[in-house]
């Protein structure tokens, strides 16, 4: 039985989009699934299934961190049957390249974590998107119309660090932005054979400083979520 997540067998989807904020995840839920209904809230984590375009989705969170994703991840593929996870969110550009807004359809995630090694004995530095994910995410922007750029990602164990500018590991495997989970989800896809993308929303441009307000984040992440769903649609097994 799930240790972190209080769904009922046959509650969650095939196919989940995790966000890092659970209230966020609340927000999509609202905004974009038919006869949605929260299934799941313990920790304050909150799930909700529902359909979009005739297809069951579920829609969560999974918390900030490596270790963090890593758990809810695992409950998802092993307890609930989950056969896709797409994580929707917010990156950190390291170069002025990028844009606030831009999207970024991540091909791998590069990491100092030792999450992969610890749990499943994995020593690459770098995890692949898993399974169909990342194509039909690339289908789906080409779709909508919206543009869509493929890259690797710096998937940080920290925040906040000492040193500044790009850290070695981004430059070494030319990670163009920043963010904290999708090397472990990744990871974890690829130990119990199931499927993983992560879909990103450029937050803030690093060495410009230039940022989406508080109060403009949730208009700014519409074109992502739309993505993701139009995936999910073709995900279902």
């Amino acid at each position: 039985m799930s240790l972190h997540i209080n769904a009922s067998i046959g509650d969650i989807a095939p196919v989940v989009l995790l966000a890092g904020d659970p209230l966020r995840a609340k927000n999509f839920a609202e905004r974009y699934l038919e006869g949605y209904r929260q299934v799941a809230s313990t920790r304050n984590m909150f799930y909700f299934t529902g359909k979009y375009n005739g297809a069951d989705v579920t829609i969560g969170g999974s918390g900030m961190g490596c270790p963090s994703i890593g758990i809810y991840a695992y409950e998802l593929y092993s307890y609930y049957q989950a056969q896709s996870i797409i994580r929707i969110g917010t990156a950190g550009a390291y170069t002025d390249s990028l844009s606030v807004y831009d999207l970024i359809n991540v091909s791998a995630a590069f990491s100092e974590s030792t999450f992969a090694r610890e749990a499943f004995g994995y020593d690459e530095e770098g995890q692949e998107a898993q399974g169909r994910c990342f194509s039909e995410l690339q289908q789906a922007a080409h779709a909508l119309n919206r543009s869509l750029h493929s890259a690797h990602i710096h998937s940080s164990d920290v925040f906040y660090r000492s040193e500044k500018g790009t850290p070695p590991m981004a430059i070494r495997n030319q990670c163009p932005a920043v963010e904290m989970e999708a090397f472990a989800l990744f990871a974890t896809a690829r130990y119990l054979n199931r499927e993983a993308g992560t879909l990103l929303t450029i937050s803030d441009v690093i060495p410009t400083g230039v940022e989406i307000s508080p109060e403009e984040r949730e208009k700014a992440l519409q074109p992502m979520v739309e993505v993701a769903l139009l995936a999910s649609t073709k995900l279902h097994p």
